[in-house]
């Protein structure tokens, strides 16, 4: 994988990413404290309606910026991401309504939204090698499982001695390091044609999935994978908080102990890949998500407790990368080269939109009635899309 990090330019892209996404998983930490002062009794609630918002930007506002930035330089439209996505950061702090925090990620996510498909366009430029395309490809999901990990434990050590406020400084900060590194990474790709529209290529990607068995089956596990990650993203603050009576730091450590398992699958997922195909792998994933998830309901209800919630938060991490981690290849795999654009930009949707369902059903039925129901519907879900996956996948 380190054959991609001689080329420069991709090097301090690369870098950009990496820094970018341990100031959003400080975000993530800091929000859902954030969520428990504003809203002590809906917590829950709130968190899941920003993620929520999150997943609405990823789906709706994606493909509708793209179309329009399309043929901007994409080195100037990454940096503008990034000072929005550094302005909202900053505000965080001051809100004291739901509502604030809501319009405040909405804005921050639709920079995200901008960022990230540009990122993944102006890759294949830089990395002109299949090759190095395909290690650069590695380096960048290692990355996010690796943020998923130390982000939780650099805020836990933050936590320590400063209040949460100081974590939206560590977010901004990422983001102002993140332009600088794209303003310094030398990069001159030119805008797309006009003619070369985010959402046309999404529409027919779509088309690609109600046809192709492999891609419905890839949806289905995605969904499963939604499953196991609303749950814990939505549900750590207050089980943490309310339920054990826990401090701030122990969220960060409940976050990271997820992450853990899913870098651990991350990293053992080549060579398990060399002696199982991608979709047993998954099917395997999907599988253990929903096990997992029924398995925890008793662990975030009368009958947790802190240990056993960790070693649950860590397993559904790795049964979570099981699912992700060899999704591109599925996706690769099932469409031509020419296809490919549309293919990639439609996953890039439609794996947002199994989130923007779970996210509401952790938050939304877990204040309603307790973690523990909701955990046990998400259960369900995944069990069924799972189930729906293995009868409908490629023989």
């Amino acid at each position: 994988m380190t054959s991609a990090l001689s080329e420069p330019t991709y090097r301090r892209l690369f870098a950009a990413q990496v820094v970018a996404l341990l100031g959003t998983g400080l975000l993530t930490v800091a929000l859902s404290l954030l969520a428990f002062d504003v809203a002590p009794t809906r917590a829950g609630e709130v968190l899941a309606t920003a993620f929520t918002v999150k997943m609405v930007a990823y789906v709706a506002v994606a493909p509708l910026v793209t179309a329009v930035t399309s043929r901007w330089n994409p080195r100037a439209v990454m940096v503008g991401a990034d000072a929005v996505r550094f302005a909202v950061a900053l505000a965080l702090p001051w809100v004291d309504q739901a509502w604030h925090v809501y319009v405040l990620i909405a804005v921050l996510q639709s920079a995200s939204a901008t960022f990230t498909p540009t990122f993944q366009a102006v890759i294949p430029v830089v990395l002109t090698s299949e090759r190095q395309y395909t290690h650069g490809l590695s380096l960048s999901r290692l990355a996010y499982d690796l943020e998923a990990v130390l982000s939780p434990m650099i805020a836990a050590g933050l936590l320590l001695v400063m209040s949460y406020h100081g974590l939206f400084v560590g977010t901004a900060s990422g983001f102002v390091l993140s332009a600088v590194l794209v303003l310094r990474s030398g990069l001159s790709a030119p805008g797309a044609p006009s003619g070369a529209l985010f959402w046309s290529r999404a529409t027919a990607g779509v088309a690609m999935f109600r046809s192709r068995r492999s891609l419905r089956t890839l949806f289905l596990l995605d969904l499963a994978a939604a499953c196991a990650v609303a749950t814990v993203l939505v549900g750590t603050v207050v089980v943490v908080r309310e339920d054990l009576g826990r401090g701030p730091a122990s969220v960060a450590v409940a976050l990271a102990a997820f992450g853990a398992g899913s870098m651990v699958v991350a990293l053992m997922t080549p060579r398990w890949l060399e002696h199982h195909t991608d979709l047993t792998s998954m099917l395997v994933g999907g599988g253990l998500c929903a096990l997992l998830l029924i398995v925890a309901v008793p662990v975030v209800g009368d009958r947790g407790s802190w240990p056993v919630l960790l070693v649950v938060w860590c397993a559904l991490g790795a049964a979570s990368s099981m699912v992700l981690t060899p999704s591109g290849r599925i996706v690769n795999a099932a469409v031509s080269v020419a296809e490919r654009p549309a293919a990639f930009a439609a996953h890039f949707s439609l794996s947002h939109a199994c989130y923007l369902v779970a996210y509401p059903v952790a938050g939304w039925l877990g204040g309603l009635t307790s973690v523990a129901a909701a955990t046990g519907v998400l259960g369900a879900a995944a069990a069924l899309a799972t189930g729906a996956a293995i009868v409908i996948r490629p023989r």
